[in-house]
């Protein structure tokens, strides 16, 4: 080790976990492609909890600031430290320390991978609802950090509706337990819904106890194509306003639509704006389900495409899932926003981010979950422009604003990290940033849990 520091965190979780200097993979996250990295005084991966909160002891008693990292696929360089921060890497941290599938419960790590709890719910015939992107990479405790949503979230919820309980690294560096394997609790603050979502600005997420539900035995898609943006919110609040529950209820404007088309699975004649809800349950409900989709998004669209063989659900969301990469490839490179606005303002964020891209000279795209409002907006541009990195990147500012001034949030599901907390401070009360700031400063008094992020 070349560095005092090294040497101390060295004798915590042994030579071969602290990585100093801190090697590149570990000072960006998903913002990567934003031109955001950082850099650190070193990365430290703990094996146990009992190691992060001696890592953590240590770190507050030398005012070493820490940066909590899961799978680094975060989207508001929530997990990108700065120069002198020691990462704390959960990677390590996979243990699955209980299953309990007779009672729809699972006491997890914070490193283990989103896509590995999928499995082991599925395995047993249950499900974890929560389907944020990138499940393979993102890991359960960067999840909960984020409070990380998904299209299933329109029927499921958010991933913090799915954990009963927590234990963390907090000041100064005790390892506590908020909840557990329990379904009602009411005693005290709710201190376990303070840290999901915090983004490690206050404690350390080191486990976490997961409620689990029976899986549905059929999934049944339904895609509409419409002429234009009008015709596909029309459609949406009619699956709204009939009362029907899909599980998701996307959206893809017809910007997105035009440079991904080529690649869905069956021929679109003249996209204009597309709709995808998926009906689940047992067969029979989810085929009732999926006849009505039909239907209500039947009225006024140019197509509809229900497949109901599994190679080809499968393939039409693969092709939801690529549509980011499609829009990226378009000109090479985007500047991504993520709002919500209330759903019956969804119409007017879409038309406006085309409105607002074409003025700035970036063109704008939307696409995301239509039912929740939350709207993924994408300014175009070339990578060697960088007028056009620029023009994007006050189309972005301009788009945020729009989305409070309609009512909505500078963040539908991405949270703040260090990208929008200008946004944040600015579409934000005065008097409820200084409540926040009081929470922050109870929970880390010395600021040195992620400074910088999230408020």
């Amino acid at each position: 080790m070349s560095t005092a520091l090294a040497r101390d965190l060295a004798a915590i979780v042994g030579a071969e976990h602290v990585l100093e200097p801190a090697p590149a993979p570990y000072l960006a996250d998903g913002t990567e492609s934003r031109g955001v990295s950082g850099a650190a005084a070193a990365v430290v991966l703990p094996g146990s909890a009992e190691e992060v909160a001696r890592v953590a002891r240590w770190c507050f008693e030398h005012r070493i600031a820490m940066v909590p990292r899961g799978g680094g696929t975060g989207a508001a360089a929530g997990a990108v430290p700065a120069e002198g921060q020691v990462v704390v890497g959960l990677e390590r941290l996979t243990a699955v320390r209980r299953f309990d599938p007779l009672h729809w419960r699972i006491h997890v790590e914070a490193g283990l991978r989103t896509g590995d709890v999928h499995r082991l719910a599925r395995e047993s015939g249950l499900c974890f609802p929560p389907d944020p992107g990138a499940a393979e990479q993102s890991q359960i405790g960067g999840n909960i950090a984020t409070n990380a949503g998904g299209p299933h979230a329109f029927k499921y919820g958010v991933t913090g509706r799915w954990v009963t309980g927590i234990e963390a690294v907090v000041w100064p560096g005790e390892l506590v337990t908020v909840g557990g394997p329990l379904r009602k609790d009411v005693a005290g603050y709710d201190l376990k819904s303070l840290l999901i979502g915090s983004e490690g600005t206050l404690g350390i997420i080191t486990a976490a106890w997961l409620r689990l539900i029976p899986a549905p035995e059929a999934a049944l898609p339904v895609a509409a194509v419409y002429p234009d943006h009008e015709a596909g919110c029309d459609a949406i609040e009619a699956v709204l306003g009939s009362g029907l529950q899909p599980a998701a209820l996307e959206h893809i404007d017809g910007e997105a639509l035009a440079v991904s088309a080529a690649a869905f699975p069956i021929a679109l004649a003249e996209p204009g704006f597309m709709v995808i809800a998926e009906a689940d349950g047992d067969p029979e409900a989810a085929e009732r389900l999926r006849d009505e989709l039909v239907s209500v998004l039947g009225d006024g669209a140019l197509a509809v495409h229900a497949p109901t063989e599994r190679r080809d659900v499968e393939a039409l969301w693969r092709w939801r899932d690529g549509v980011s990469y499609a829009v990226a490839g378009h000109l090479g490179h985007t500047i991504a926003e993520d709002v919500g606005v209330p759903v019956d303002r969804l119409r007017d964020i879409v038309a406006q981010t085309a409105e607002i891209g074409a003025r700035h000279g970036a063109p704008g795209c939307t696409w995301g979950h239509a039912g929740d409002g939350n709207v993924h907006a994408h300014f175009m541009f070339a990578p060697s422009d960088a007028a056009g990195r620029a023009a994007a990147l006050a189309a972005a500012d301009e788009l945020v604003a729009l989305a409070v001034e309609l009512g909505g949030t500078v963040s539908g599901e991405h949270g703040i990290g260090t990208l929008k907390r200008e946004h944040l401070r600015e579409h934000t009360p005065t008097g409820l940033l200084e409540l926040e700031q009081r929470v922050k400063a109870a929970f880390d008094p010395l600021g040195l849990l992620n400074p910088g992020k999230a408020i």
